[in-house]
């Protein structure tokens, strides 16, 4: 599996690092949060509400560097408008991996 990085933060910063410790900060803030709502939302069965959690969170899976996860996301996101929950383990398996790392920083 891929590993996150801060890549594209740096990037972004131009160099400034309170404005990349503060998106990380927002980042470990918001990230939680929005994973318990998708975890909610998948155990109810209410898989609209689902992809939009999975919308929201794999913005922080880009910002996060993780290309190839960032697909899977796009991917199970238009597959639970389906009811189709085939990528739940994949996207549970990233989540751990953001949940892991962001622990770290």
């Amino acid at each position: 599996m891929e590993k996150p990085n801060l890549s594209y933060i740096e990037s972004m910063s131009g160099g400034d690092k309170a404005f990349e410790k503060k998106l990380i900060n927002i980042i470990k803030t918001e990230f939680p949060l929005e994973k318990e709502e998708f975890y909610n939302n998948y155990k109810s069965e209410n898989f609209k509400l689902t992809a939009e959690n999975v919308h929201k969170l794999k913005h922080k899976i880009s910002i996060l560097g993780l290309e190839k996860s960032y697909e899977i996301a796009i991917a199970f996101e238009n597959n639970l408008l389906e009811g189709d929950t085939l990528l739940y383990l994949e996207f549970e398996a990233i989540l751990i991996n953001m949940t892991n790392y962001l622990k770290q920083l």
